[in-house]
């Protein structure tokens, strides 16, 4: 299970799909071939992301390791939802 403490070397290692979604999300985890250091949260946070943010990036990155593929209805609704909290907060 994916958690906001999880290194994002772990991540990318344990869950590599998960690098498009973080992509997408304006997220970098991978510079020059190798992961950057920090947990998630961490760099949710250097984003600007707001708690509630982060929890939804969880959320979705567990669903998506589940075997949601990225073109379901449920996760572009998610990607909405996150677009909008991110209007939101500006």
């Amino acid at each position: 299970m994916i958690t906001k403490d999880i290194s994002i070397e772990d991540l990318i290692e344990d869950y590599p799909k998960s690098v498009k979604y973080l992509a997408e999300q304006d997220i970098r985890c991978i510079k020059c071939g190798e992961p950057i250091w920090g947990t998630l949260e961490e760099a949710c946070v250097e984003k600007g992301f707001s708690q509630e943010k982060v929890t939804l990036v969880v959320k979705d990155l567990n669903e998506i390791s589940a075997g949601f593929e990225d073109n379901t209805e449920i996760y572009k609704q998610r990607v909405e939802k996150i677009k909008n909290i991110e209007l939101k907060n500006k």
